[in-house]
């Protein structure tokens, strides 16, 4: 990685699991989304940073309101590289993704979408190749069922705080979010580590012990 890394880098270079094993060793050990939360196409790597949304659970839709409003607002204000990240507090009632949200985001830059609620039109989407998690798929409408009450504020998704700005990166093995104060110690724990690894994979495939390796570079 250069000595700023772009988004582009950070995707070329890293993995969920490696920034994972860096969170903990700074002692953010609740980082990494439940495994309920899954990419709609697992050779998809996302990363970018978050821009919040808060869905509060509904009943109904009151007359003269507009149901997507703060919805809107969120994605027609993403900027490249940025990914809406939808906290459901009831998850598996509403899919407040779906291809038109996918379109209108990736047009604009966007570099995915996480909720832990569901998503619906996986085929579009999976064919436009837009990255989403998501913690489950159903046909389910958010109008009636859920409706965004704030944007951009500290919110909890999958179990994990996230914050508009933070550092967001899923891949197959799953999503983690890396708080801004402290990337620049994650970031460089992962470069060192990821040289580590390297030199360790190096060793093993040339024949040297798990253990042997293990006690030279401390990696497993």
């Amino acid at each position: 990685m250069t000595a700023t890394p772009t988004m582009a880098d950070l995707r070329q270079t890293l993995f969920s699991a490696l920034l994972s094993d860096c969170l903990d060793q700074v002692g953010l050990r609740r980082q990494a989304m439940p495994s309920r939360i899954r990419p709609l196409d697992e050779a998809k790597t996302m990363v970018g940073r978050a821009r919040t949304g808060a869905y509060m659970e509904v009943y109904h839709v009151e007359e003269g309101v507009n149901p997507y409003d703060l919805e809107i607002e969120l994605i027609d204000t993403l900027k490249p590289d940025e990914i809406p990240v939808f906290a459901c507090s009831n998850p598996a009632r509403v899919a407040p993704w779906g291809e038109l949200l996918s379109t209108a985001a990736q047009v604009r830059g966007a570099a995915g979408a996480v909720m832990d609620g569901c998503v619906r039109d996986i085929k579009a989407i999976r064919e436009m190749g837009f990255p989403v998690f998501h913690g489950g798929i159903a046909p389910l409408d958010s109008k009636g069922r859920a409706r965004v009450m704030a944007i951009d504020v500290p919110v909890e998704c999958g179990g994990v705080l996230v914050s508009s700005g933070d550092l967001v990166f899923g891949d197959a093995d799953g999503l983690v979010v890396v708080p801004q104060d402290a990337e620049a110690e994650v970031l460089r724990l992962a470069a060192e580590k990821l040289r580590g690894e390297k030199d360790t994979l190096a060793a093993l495939r040339a024949g040297t012990s798990l253990r042997a390796v293990f006690e030279k570079y401390g990696i497993l």
